[in-house]
């Protein structure tokens, strides 16, 4: 019966790492195992997706979708989870919730334009939040719970 400090891989299961281009006698000097001359055996190597001269896959397939430069990115937060945070103590709701209190806690992820409540979940907790943007479900959902949600008027961009 083996003991488990003395497992060991079989002889010849592991190999060292080969040492290219160390002199002829290595067996892998001169040309380091790439080859004769070209694109392929120098360094920076950019032929991937190169299919010889013939229009790439990439390129090939259609373009699709849009991406807008005037998006907002804001990370979306479920009152559900609030909730569960909540009851787990891992966020005070004694005074205001805000983007810097949820990411202390844990909840917001990313959110360059701050954050954004929506209304997945039960919410049972009386909380004043101040927020980039609210769905109508978890404002609803917020007051019934005799909270308050304060979304101030978007910054406007500077001439």
């Amino acid at each position: 019966m083996t003991k488990l400090n003395e497992l060991f891989d079989n002889y010849g299961a592991r190999h060292r790492r080969m040492r290219v281009g160390r002199g002829i006698g290595s067996g892998k000097g001169k040309t380091a195992g790439r080859g004769q001359k070209g694109a392929k055996a120098r360094s920076g190597v950019s032929v991937n997706g190169f299919e010889g001269g013939q229009m790439p896959l990439h390129m090939r397939l259609p373009k699709r979708g849009f991406n807008n430069p005037f998006g907002k990115d804001y990370a979306e937060v479920n009152l559900g989870l609030i909730q569960k945070f909540i009851e787990a103590g891992k966020l005070d709701i004694s005074g205001v919730v805000d983007h810097a209190a949820l990411k202390a806690a844990g909840l917001a992820r990313g959110g360059k334009d701050g954050v954004r409540l929506l209304a997945k979940g039960e919410f049972s907790s009386k909380v004043s939040f101040k927020v980039a943007g609210v769905s109508k479900g978890a404002r609803a959902a917020v007051e019934a719970a005799g909270g308050s949600v304060d979304v101030p008027a978007p910054k406007a961009a500077a001439e």
